[in-house]
């Protein structure tokens, strides 16, 4: 099988699973005062300083993933409004309130920054802003630091997603000005169920887990070391890697693009992670792509992979204001440490075989 679908979970980076297995042997509970407890809670201590000192910050709480990072952040913000892209995953539209404020993007895929300052206007007490870093469909790079610079200036407080943005482009926690950031594991090539929330040392969101009282009160549970230290190894690897790495999928990006020239490639005039694209089929739906590429050995994706199984059109290209037509047509294409320029040449060629094929017959709906 061809994977092209490192957006929706990046395969496990050999350091990581190496790390998962030698600590499953290890007994005991993190918490515990005995020498087996210790010594467990030493490998945390030190995969939490490990990815701290790489993301530039000096406090984190491990979660089960992205999604919780993301409600912790948003659901435990206390009272206030909260604003959020039009653009973001769904485990942050759907863990705002029942109607959370949106700020449009433009026909690029960028938050809009005017609208922004409008918005905060409208408001007479300061609330959260949550923004993503970088777009899960499109890969569209956010402004987080030129929007987090307007928001604190009136007191607000500002959350990031940048699980999409890890091993992808440089930022550091202190750059961005933001108060929250969410990260996930499996997002750079480490195990699937576990995330963290980085915070300031002056922010402290209202627990959504209740309990031991593990992690600084605001998230019980005991710590699940393999996790946490395969996390670690991971991402530590992405980020010393991200230089070169970066460079080659920027070449495979523009591969891909230059070689499809009857695609129509949504974010192109913006700045972009570099192993993303968000290309459509004219005429062609992506359940129909989808299924014919599966068919060949190739991995693909219609949007966020946790919106799959329901093909409804993408809510980042409605608030794109890309037609429901055209939008019913894309697919998400997204490459990573083990692609190579073999894979993009047989995608290529299956999406030229696929566009020749169906184009004269495929029903959009």
């Amino acid at each position: 099988m061809i994977y092209l679908d490192y957006n929706a979970s990046v395969p496990i980076r050999p350091c990581a699973k190496e790390a998962v297995v030698a600590t499953l042997d290890m007994v005991g509970n993190p918490s515990s005062p005995h020498h087996a407890g210790r010594k467990l809670r030493s490998l945390i201590d030190h995969s939490r300083q490990a990815i701290l000192e790489e993301i530039g910050a000096k406090r984190l709480v491990f979660t089960n993933g992205g999604t919780e990072a993301n409600a912790l952040a948003l659901a435990g913000r206390g009272e206030g409004p909260v604003l959020v892209s039009s653009i973001e995953h769904d485990s942050v539209l759907k863990g705002t309130p029942p109607h959370p404020h949106l700020i449009p993007v433009t026909g690029e895929g960028v938050v809009d920054l005017v609208k922004l300052r409008e918005m905060l206007s409208f408001f007479a007490t300061p609330g959260l802003l949550s923004l993503m870093l970088v777009n899960n469909e499109t890969g569209v790079i956010q402004p987080v630091q030129e929007a987090a610079q307007i928001a604190a200036a009136k007191g607000w407080k500002i959350h990031t997603d940048a699980s999409q943005a890890l091993g992808q482009i440089s930022f550091s926690f202190e750059g961005l000005g933001v108060d929250m950031m969410t990260l996930s594991s499996h997002k750079c090539g480490g195990p699937v169920g576990i995330g963290a929330l980085v915070l300031k040392e002056d922010t402290q969101p209202h627990p959504l887990i209740r309990g031991g009282g593990q992690e600084y009160g605001m998230r019980a549970g005991t710590l699940a070391a393999p996790l946490i230290l395969g996390f670690a190894a991971a991402f530590k690897e992405a980020l010393a890697e991200q230089f070169q790495a970066s460079k080659r999928l920027r070449g495979l990006q523009q591969t891909i693009e230059d070689s499809l020239t009857d695609a129509i490639i949504y974010g192109k005039n913006s700045s972009r992670a570099p192993n993303v694209v968000c290309l459509g089929m004219p005429g062609v739906s992506a359940e129909l792509q989808l299924m014919s590429f599966d068919l060949k050995g190739i991995a693909v994706s219609a949007g966020s992979a946790c919106s799959s199984g329901k093909m409804k059109t993408s809510h980042v290209l409605a608030a794109m204001d890309i037609s429901p037509e055209q939008a019913k047509c894309a697919i998400r294409v997204s490459m990573g440490w083990k692609t190579n320029e073999n894979q993009v040449d047989i995608f290529i060629q299956a999406w030229k075989n696929i566009y020749d094929t169906l184009q004269s017959t495929a029903e959009i709906f």
